[in-house]
């Protein structure tokens, strides 16, 4: 009796896994792949190191220059005592104050002069005034009314010295509101006219020999009355240094 031709067996492929035996039971496991990130997620060790290096060096050096700061400025003060300027009104004469009524308005026509008492009151600093610009209005809150612009020209004070300053101005067919002329005019003759004076100047110091670079003032002197200063009182102006700092 023959035998059955036997069936050939076929060969398996490399790497084929049988589904019957899983890779976990087979003790077969696939290599891990390590992920690849982008160039832009690879941390940059040089350049971390170098930016801490530069913020600490800027503090360090912020810190130091603090304390020369405030070192310098205490010296300063014990040794020069600096003290601020003053500025009074001595006295506003009003040489013309006419409010008339027209047919097309009301115009006011002044000349007035103010003069200023200055103060240094320093012993060992002197002060630089630059050109000094003179706006004068006349009149309070809604009714305030300008009164002339002039300029003074610059000049300096010594070591606890005072100087007066004279300023010269004029209005000429201002138009004002009817009411407004009408109050103004009534002030006038009852002296409680309010006229109001700001001077806008550069000061620079003088120390030892040398001169130290000039700041923007402002000096105001506002709701003086010719009431107020004939009853003998010289009202004393506000000092406005670095637009927030304010000095009585």
């Amino acid at each position: 009796m023959a035998e059955p031709p036997l069936k050939s067996v076929l060969q398996k492929p490399p790497g084929y896994r049988d589904p019957n035996f899983p890779a976990a039971q087979s003790g077969f496991r696939p290599p891990s792949r390590k992920p690849v990130l982008p160039p832009s997620f690879h941390q940059r060790k040089g350049k971390g190191r170098f930016c801490r290096v530069c913020c600490c060096s800027f503090c360090v050096f912020l810190s130091v220059l603090i304390l020369l700061v405030v070192t310098g400025s205490m010296v300063f003060y014990f040794l020069f005592d600096p003290k601020f300027p003053g500025f009074h009104v001595q006295s506003i004469r009003m040489s013309r104050f006419n409010v008339t009524k027209k047919p097309d308005g009301t115009y006011l026509d002044a000349a007035m002069t103010t003069r200023l008492e200055v103060k240094n009151p320093n012993v060992k600093m002197t002060y630089y005034y630059g050109d000094t610009e003179f706006d004068v209005g006349v009149g309070e809150g809604g009714d305030e009314t300008p009164a002339g612009t002039t300029v003074v020209t610059g000049f300096t004070m010594g070591k606890q010295s005072t100087t007066s300053l004279k300023v010269e101005t004029k209005a000429s067919n201002m138009l004002v509101a009817d009411d407004v002329g009408s109050r103004l005019r009534t002030r006038h003759r009852s002296k409680t006219l309010a006229v109001n004076v700001e001077a806008r100047t550069k000061v620079g110091l003088g120390v030892a020999g040398l001169k130290i670079g000039r700041v923007a003032v402002t000096v105001k002197c506002d709701g003086i009355t010719m009431k107020q200063l004939d009853g003998g009182d010289m009202p004393k102006c506000v000092i406005n240094m670095l637009k927030w700092l304010n000095i009585h």
